[in-house]
Parts: structure tokens; sequence; C-alpha cells
């Protein structure tokens, strides 16, 4: 009877120093990212992407609440307040509108812009090197952009005098984009044709009115209600005979002439590193506003061939995609 209840004893204090089992140890925290855009569109890979090459996996350590305002950029107010009542830990936007709403929303989360235009002259940040408050981020605008954009349809289309620029003035970062471009096209000897689109449900009349117009060339700004209606544009400008020239490939994949902006996919990307660094502890007015190190031109040489245009081998050589 000694020896059984010394057996008994000896196993209950093995047991207590046996390490616990692999499922028993304190699990690692999932972070919750939320994500604030118009579409769930190619350069969004770039974020994930740069978050998977940083260690994080989606479900084991984070994972994703998105919203999106399918070409309304009026409905981001209320999808900010619906991501910030799921508490993210970070939240990403695209485009200086949903950085707006996001930062009306929140005071505490902090904010990453992996697309933002202007956001120093919009107050969006104190200054590009010393943001202050809860965001942070990339900007698209570079200087020289607009003026870069005049240059290149002019070189593939000299004959276009007059261009038409659809763009949404409610938007306060195309207000100042449109200042830009109206400043490049003296300079060029361009004459600019405003087109105001506030709603995609107007985007049809807003074209029609360009035809009416008599002008020579396209240019698109982009935000939520362009980006919607691209294949509309695209193909509109391609019956119209109309040289066009937009800021992201999208464009070009669906049919318009070319494309010349910063490279999104590696902001996206980039945006991932603010990420990385904000949930390891850093806080976002730490973190300078960076402005495009990388810009892409895309052509499509089937438009360029339907509109009766030669594309210079000066231009095909610096381009970086060439759609046949």
């Amino acid at each position: 009877m000694k020896w059984l209840l010394g057996v008994l004893v000896s196993t209950v204090l093995v047991g207590a120093f046996v390490p616990r089992s692999a499922d028993a140890q304190p699990t690692a925290r999932v972070f919750r990212i939320g994500i604030l855009g118009n579409e769930d569109n190619p350069p969004w890979e770039g974020l994930r992407r740069g978050l998977r090459d940083l260690g994080y996996v989606h479900s084991r350590n984070i994972t994703f609440e998105s919203r999106w305002s399918q070409g309304f950029p009026e409905r981001l107010p209320a999808l900010a307040r619906e991501l910030v009542a799921s508490k993210p830990d970070v939240i990403v936007v695209s485009g200086s509108q949903a950085a707006r709403a996001a930062k009306d929303a929140t005071k505490t989360i902090p904010i990453v812009m992996a697309l933002s235009q202007y956001p120093e002259r919009q107050g969006l940040v104190e200054s590009l090197a010393r943001p202050g408050g809860n965001l942070t981020g990339l900007s698209t605008i570079a200087p020289q952009l607009m003026a870069k954009k005049l240059e290149l349809l002019k070189e593939i289309a000299p004959q276009v005098s007059q261009v038409a620029v659809l763009w949404n003035p409610i938007s306060p970062s195309e207000q100042l984009q449109v200042r830009d471009l109206t400043d490049a096209a003296a300079a060029a000897g361009v004459t600019i044709r405003s087109i105001e689109v506030r709603d995609p449900d107007v985007l049809p009349a807003a074209l029609a009115d360009a035809t009416s117009s008599r002008v020579q060339g396209l240019m698109i700004i982009g935000n939520p209600i362009t980006f919607k209606g691209r294949q509309l544009i695209a193909d509109f400008a391609r019956r119209n005979q109309l040289p066009s020239v937009y800021e992201e490939q999208l464009f070009v994949e669906a049919g318009g002439l070319m494309s010349y902006g910063p490279r999104f996919d590696d902001l996206f990307r980039r945006a991932a590193m603010y990420v990385d660094k904000i949930l390891k502890g850093v806080k976002p007015a730490e973190l300078p506003v960076e402005q495009p190190t990388k810009f892409e031109l895309t052509l499509n040489q089937t438009t360029a061939r339907t509109l009766g245009l030669t594309i210079p081998p000066s231009v095909l050589l610096r381009a970086d995609r060439v759609i046949e």
C-alpha cells in the first residue's frame, strides 16, 4: 500500500513539471486592419503582399475589415464610422476623400494613406515631414506630374490643342490638381475644358458635353466615379477618336490610350511598412509622409492604331508596359 501511494505521489509531482502542449501555449495577438477605399482593385494586393513579406499571415496574426464606396464617394463618411466602430488597430485608406472621412471619424486610431493627393495643402497633415495627429502615409502627387501628362499627350498627338478634363469639384484635392493642370496647360499651349462629374449617374451626360465642345483630347482625374466608369470612358474616347491620358493603367487595360503616374502597387507595398511600424509601437505623427519614387508609363498600341496615331519610338522606349 505504501508502495502504491509513493507511485501516485511521484506521478503527480512529475506531471506538475511537464511542459504544456503547443495547443495550450498563449496565442499570438491577431491585429485587425481596417481598409477604406473605392473598390478592391489590384493595387490593394500590394498591401497584402507587403504585409505577408513582413511576416503577417491572414487569420494567424492579422485580419482585414474592408469597406468600399463602389464609385459613390459620399458614402465614405458613413463607411468610415462603421469601420471605426469595428475597433481596428490601424486603418488603411486610398484617396484623399477616404483619408478625410477616416480622420473625421477617429482621432485615436492610426490611419495610413496608401494614396493621397496634396495631404499638406488639404490640412490632412500639418506637414509632410511632421504629419502630427493620427494620420500619415504616402502622397501620389509629385512636382510637375500634371505637366508631364500633358507633355506625353502632345508627343503622341501633336494636333491636340484643347483637352477636356473630367473631375469631381466636390473633392478638394481635385480642385488643386485642376489648378496645377491649368497652370501647366498655359505653358504647353493647351486650353483646358473643365467637365465636372459629381455622380456616376451623370457620367454619360458629362461625356456628351465633351463631344459637343469639340475637344481634341481627354484627361481623366482618377477618383471613385471615374474608376467605376473606366470602361465607359475608354469606349467613349475610342469611339470619338479622342487621345486620352489617365493616372492608372487600369484605364489603359480598359482601352484607354495611355497612363502616367506613380507605381500604385509600389505605394500600397510601402503602406504595409507604415502599418508594420505602427503595430510595433511607432506613432503616426513620427512617420513623415513620403512622395512617390517610382512612376510608370503604360501605352495601348491597339487603341493608338484605332485612333490613327503612331506612337513615337522615343515614347515607346520610355514605356514600362505596352499593351498590344
